[in-house]
């Protein structure tokens, strides 16, 4: 309970230190020298797929393990307090409520200001999509869709697998997720080599993406939005995402701000179309950005304590 408790106070306030050794640029630093060691052109697709699962597994592997060892470190030299508060430091890397809110704030404060091109950039960083050519309503739109997700890949998934398993199981999934961002593309590189990356991370978000669709209704209540609708369009639209788990995030926030997600995107300079989701009764502005980092803190508000409560009672 104290561990879960320090890692959200300690995101809050302190958040993310920008640097090449945080714990998730190192993982993607790892899977990125992995990458130069096993992955060769002119391959078959059988020696791609055996060689990304390599990769994937290694990764896990070494996050869990580190983690693992540290805690057992942690443990042995100090009190159980004191571990916990440590062990709660550690996991604040893991969940990313206010480094999400910081990013997509100053994306707003850029479109306030009309200052397109610098809120593309910004944008860039946090989607894998294409930014250079959209306007103020699909950069907004990609902001609110990243928030949404996100509220699931980086807040709700990472402490539903520290209930689960303590701290080392909340490295391994983040190491799942991070493959997946970095892998889990259906271009010529990744469509085999990053298939196991990408299916691992749909197994793992299966569970806490519907836990999340709850969270989200719940905080919609609590926050003044329409509950009622983010709750009817998640079971509407919720499998209309191409993962099997987005949707479950991003609809019900569709519905609680009166929005439609989805529509064209391009990737790698090929566009594709992403099923609707919500009904368009409200133009997307950046304060339907706030809006969302509303709901996803309240929800990530949520899924602290409902992780607290289930330490707690083991």
């Amino acid at each position: 309970m104290l561990t879960v408790t320090v890692a959200f106070i300690v995101d809050c306030f302190v958040g993310d230190p920008e640097s090449r050794y945080h714990p998730v640029a190192l993982l993607g630093q790892a899977i990125k020298k992995l990458d130069t060691l096993f992955y060769s052109e002119g391959k078959s697709k059988q020696y791609y797929f055996f060689t990304g699962t390599v990769v994937a597994g290694l990764t896990v592997f070494f996050a869990y393990g580190s983690v693992r060892l540290a805690a057992v470190i942690l443990e042995t030299l100090f009190p159980e307090t004191a571990a916990d508060v440590l062990k709660g430091i550690i996991l604040s890397f893991l969940i990313c409520p206010r480094s999400l809110a910081g990013a997509a704030d100053t994306i707003r404060r850029s479109l306030i200001r009309r200052h397109l091109d610098d809120a593309r950039k910004k944008l860039s960083f946090i989607v894998g999509r294409d930014t250079e050519n959209l306007s103020e309503s699909e950069i907004c739109r990609a902001a609110v869709e990243t928030v949404a997700e996100n509220t699931s890949d980086g807040i709700v998934a990472p402490l539903f697998f520290y209930v689960l398993g303590g701290v080392p199981l909340a490295a391994a999934y983040k190491a799942v997720n991070t493959l997946d961002s970095m892998m889990g593309y259906k271009n010529a590189k990744y469509i085999y080599y990053g298939r196991f990356a990408a299916r691992l991370d749909d197994v793992c978000n299966f569970i806490p993406a519907r836990i999340t669709a709850v969270l989200v209704t719940a905080a919609a209540f609590l926050c003044g939005f329409d509950y009622k609708n983010a709750w009817r369009i998640m079971r509407r639209d919720a499998r209309k995402h191409p993962s099997p788990n987005g949707g479950y995030a991003e609809a019900p926030v569709a519905g609680a701000l009166h929005i439609r997600l989805g529509g064209c995107n391009s990737y790698f300079g090929e566009m594709t179309f992403r099923e609707y989701m919500g009904d368009e009764e409200l133009r997307i502005m950046p304060e339907t950005v706030s809006c969302a980092v509303r709901l996803m803190y309240t929800a990530s508000l949520l899924a602290i304590v409902l992780a607290a409560c289930c330490r707690f009672w083991e």
